[in-house]
This record gives structure tokens, C-alpha cells and sequence, in this order.
């Protein structure tokens, strides 16, 4: 185990303004995240901390993260869409996510249920990643501004994260990241939002509960 990761179970990702407080999505977790953690340690994969959440590698390629959603916690596979899903159970973050696939668990008891198959895929991505397998990206249907992706090519978590929104929330960010005619100005928005979208919120939500108020 990895020292350093050792404190997101702790205290969570500190990515957004609710980590290492009681109402960090972590403490809705703990047994679950430590069991799926040990379980991803059995295949051999090194562990460490990337984004702030476990990141699990073979051979400094990314193939995993477990992780802790509002609604679930989930192993992520990085490459999840080259996978033989044959009992159907994983699951796109958002409807336009074209390689991240996920396994989404809301107790101890669905983790035991599938303990086998999450083994299978655990293996079947190192097959895959030793063969050097790609996954073909299709033009996403929605235009995502250059400096988005860039974001996302250094930071998954946030990319995961931003799949797993509403559709809505994602064309919210995505039309109010795209309004600047300058590409700092455009990079200042994500950046500034960032800590929301690992919240799970909306770029619109933030001004409703203001109004509520």
C-alpha cells in the first residue's frame, strides 16, 4: 500500500472545498472504498496517488481509479469501452464518455456480489494494456474547448468527474468555458471551476441556491 494514498481515505481528494470535512464523500464510503482497494492490490498493480484519488498502474500506464462519487463510490478503468462487458455491468460516466467505463457500488454486499468479475476486468485491462490496445476516439457531439481537453489530458479525475455530470451541467460548462475569445481568459474559467465539477455541481446550481438565499 501506498502511503500517500492513504490519506484520501482519510480525508478525501481536497480537491473541492468539502475535503478532510465530516461531509466529505469519502465517510459515505469507507468500508466499500477499503474493500475495493484491497481487492485492485490482489492483481499486482502498483498503487499510488494521482489527482488526488488511488491510481492504480502497470508499467506507468494508468489503468484504474477508485474513487468516491455523491451518489457511489466506483473503480474506473481508463479503457473501460475495450473491455468484453458480457454480464453488462459497466456503466458510461456520462452518455458521451468514450473510453472511461465504470463499476458503480452503493454497498459491501454489491462489491461481493461481483468480486470475481471486477478480478476478470482487472486482468483483462493489463492483457490489454501489455498487447497495446487504443482506444479510436469519435468526434464528441458537443464541441469541448481545446484548453477543457487539455485539462483533462492532465488531469482524469477531473475528466471522470465532468462525465459523470448531467448532460445539461456538462453543456453548462462547456458553453460558458467557450465564450472567451482568449485562450487565457478560457483557461482561468476551468481552472476556477474546477473544485465544482469534483463537487458534482452544476456551473447554474451555484447561482440557484444564491437565489434561494
Amino acid at each position: 500500500m501506498n502511503k500517500s494514498v492513504d490519506n484520501y481515505f482519510t480525508e478525501g481528494c481536497r480537491r473541492c472545498p468539502l475535503g478532510g470535512t465530516p461531509d466529505c464523500k469519502v465517510y459515505n464510503w469507507t468500508s466499500e472504498l477499503m474493500m475495493l482497494r484491497k481487492i485492485v492490490l490482489q492483481s499486482g498493480l502498483d498503487e499510488e496517488a494521482k489527482w488526488g484519488v488511488p491510481c492504480y498502474t502497470f508499467r506507468n500506464e494508468n489503468i484504474l481509479m477508485v474513487s468516491a462519487l455523491k451518489e457511489y463510490c466506483c473503480i474506473s478503468f481508463f479503457k473501460g469501452s475495450l473491455l468484453v462487458d458480457k454480464k453488462k455491468i459497466l456503466v458510461k460516466p456520462g452518455p458521451n464518455s468514450q473510453a472511461a467505463r465504470l463499476l458503480k457500488f452503493k454497498s459491501v454486499d454489491d462489491i461481493h456480489r461481483i468480486e470475481n468479475e471486477i478480478k476478470e476486468y482487472i486482468l483483462e485491462s493489463i492483457e490489454n494494456e501489455k498487447a497495446g490496445l487504443k482506444v479510436v476516439f469519435k468526434k464528441n457531439p458537443e464541441p469541448i474547448p481545446a484548453e477543457l481537453e487539455a485539462k483533462f489530458d492532465e488531469d482524469s479525475a477531473l475528466k471522470i468527474a465532468f462525465e459523470a455530470l448531467t448532460p445539461g451541467r456538462q453543456r453548462g460548462y462547456i458553453l460558458y468555458f467557450s465564450q472567451p475569445k482568449q485562450s487565457k481568459t478560457r483557461v482561468a474559467r476551468i481552472e476556477k471551476y474546477v473544485s465544482m465539477i469534483m463537487s458534482g455541481v452544476g456551473i447554474h446550481d451555484k447561482y440557484k441556491s444564491m437565489k434561494k438565499k
